[in-house]
């Protein structure tokens, strides 16, 4: 006997489409709360450097003018910062920030990288160590740190302030390249393993891959500290041509006068790299700080 299978029900698809005809529904009232403070947090942020951009297209003359935009703009301000010669200073700046960045990686990979992986004696004491380390500011060390330096013969150059940059921002690099690290599953390294590769292959196959966003966290926190850093590079350097941009604007700011609108252009210059770089990697950094967070 032939059994006729009966066609299944089913029930009429709701209709998702929007109706256009409805009216639109407010936003909630702590929805408008949340978006009017972020903002104003955002406006409160942003003016300091809209400040900063309008005083450096100001004449000497309107400077103390009261009205917030300038009757006259002076874009020859920031043509003055390349024939001032402050453009070899940014040139240092870049070295400076580039190199303490590259030491910074160098060491602290390997080192976050053992210390996730392998649970040796001392390891918690030596995380410890490394997280004190980051107590300690360079203000405080900055005498000790000019005399190890006159005695070998270091002062007045770029490598001193790589070392310096280098080794202040590396306990925080350690740390969190270590929580990322730890949050990646050993099992995707053993199965690289039975594929045939070697340790050093699954660290550049598998896991640093797997860790570029902490790796691009570590590396843009880097470069803007030793982009920023000032005390030790005052303390360091004394030949104009080998101090970085945030030493040798100084040089607008003089015993009785102050030339504000040559100060503020060349910090208008200093600030467009670093912005340029933190928003084409912003996406990363803000995956790499919540790293370790989930398991």
């Amino acid at each position: 006997m032939a059994v006729r299978a009966m066609p299944a029900r089913t029930r009429p698809r709701p209709d998702l489409r929007p109706d256009r005809g409805a009216p639109r529904r407010l936003p909630k009232l702590k929805t408008v709360i949340v978006a009017a403070a972020a903002y104003v947090i955002s406006f409160l942020f942003l003016f300091p450097y809209v400040v900063m951009l309008l005083t450096s297209l100001r004449s000497q003359n309107s400077l103390r003018e009261v009205s917030f935009w300038p009757e006259e703009w002076v874009w020859s301000n920031l043509a003055n910062f390349w024939t001032s010669g402050l453009a070899g200073n940014l040139w240092v700046t870049l070295k400076v920030a580039a190199g303490s960045t590259v030491l910074v990686l160098l060491v602290a990979l390997p080192a976050a990288y053992y210390s996730a992986r392998h649970r040796f004696r001392g390891r918690t004491a030596f995380l410890i160590l490394v997280l004190i380390t980051q107590m300690f500011q360079p203000t405080a060390m900055l005498v000790g740190i000019y005399r190890e330096f006159y005695q070998f013969g270091l002062v007045d150059s770029t490598w001193s302030l790589i070392l310096v940059n280098g080794g202040f921002n590396l306990a925080f690099a350690v740390w969190i390249l270590n929580a990322y690290f730890a949050s990646i599953p050993r099992e995707l390294e053993e199965a690289a393993f039975i594929d045939g590769n070697g340790r050093f292959g699954a660290l550049f196959r598998i896991t640093l891959p797997l860790a570029l966003p902490g790796v691009i966290t570590a590396l843009i926190f880097t470069f803007i500290a030793a982009w920023n850093e000032f005390v030790v590079a005052l303390t360091l350097t004394t030949t104009p041509e080998n101090q970085p941009l945030t030493v040798a604007l100084n040089s607008f700011i003089g015993q009785y006068q102050v030339d504000w609108q040559n100060l503020f252009a060349g910090s208008v210059i200093a600030t467009i790299p670093v912005i340029v770089l933190f928003a084409l990697i912003e996406r990363k950094v803000v995956g790499g700080l919540t790293a370790g967070s989930i398991k």
